[in-house]
């Protein structure tokens, strides 16, 4: 038996990067995958396709997770389409990197909106389905930023340290309902975003690694399995870094 077999997840964010990764991850062990992005794109498109692949139930929502009642509606779609949510992963995120001298109140606002209030939205959302069960697992993408802080990134590293608050609350509150929350702090990830790094800066970041290379989506994709699966069934309340021993 495929260890996420009988379980529908739902990914927000998923249409590339860390998120597709996460959804192929599911659905090759066995889980049916609903999955939001803010328009359904070629991206969103040939996610659901690979998604399909695996011979498992697929689909794409175009949602604003930042929006609450946006998020109401998605939700009462997938859970007409799919039945029920076993596994959430609260996945999308944005970055308007600056110093904060230089930082202006919509840069601000926009971070903490998508990256922090979409985990609000979505678990607020989820949660009462969860609850009826008696079973599920949230798992929250955090980022060592929100650990260590960065420079010229004071905006996601709130967002970030604020996702790592409320996951462990959030285990606190919905623990005796069999519901398992826990958080993924990935570090330097070979994404289309950090792609966009110059060279050197990309050069320098990896120094700063032990193994010595930058993560993949694939290397989250597998933390966020085991969380999402029964393996992880006594972890709760965590962060797992997945940082190459970035931060230790």
């Amino acid at each position: 038996m495929k260890l996420l077999e009988g379980k529908t997840a739902l990914i927000t964010g998923a249409a590339r990067g860390i998120g597709q990764s996460i959804a192929f991850k599911f659905a090759e062990a066995g889980a049916d995958v609903a999955f939001t992005d803010l328009a359904i794109d070629d991206h969103a498109r040939e996610t659901e396709a690979g998604i399909k692949a695996f011979g498992v139930k697929g689909k794409a929502y175009a949602s604003d997770a930042s929006d609450f009642t946006d998020t109401e509606k998605v939700v009462g779609e997938i859970l007409n389409d799919f039945g029920k949510i076993d596994i959430l992963v609260n996945n999308a995120g944005i970055t308007r990197d600056t110093l904060l001298m230089r930082m202006t109140e919509e840069q601000w606002d926009m971070v903490i909106k998508v990256n922090l209030k979409s985990v609000f939205n979505f678990t607020k959302i989820v949660q009462p389905v969860m609850l009826k069960q008696r079973s599920g697992s949230i798992i929250n993408m955090s980022s060592v930023v929100g650990v260590s802080g960065n420079a010229g990134q004071a905006n996601y590293a709130a967002s970030k340290a604020g996702i790592i608050g409320f996951t462990k609350s959030v285990a606190r509150e919905v623990g005796s309902r069999g519901i398992r929350c826990n958080a993924i702090a990935p570090g330097f990830i070979d994404t289309e975003m950090t792609r966009k790094l110059p060279e050197d800066v990309r050069v320098e970041w990896t120094k700063q690694i032990p193994l010595r290379r930058a993560g993949t989506p694939d290397d989250v994709a597998n933390t966020s399995l085991f969380l999402a699966s029964n393996l992880s069934s006594y972890v709760s309340g965590q962060v797992i870094h997945v940082c190459g021993g970035m931060n230790t």
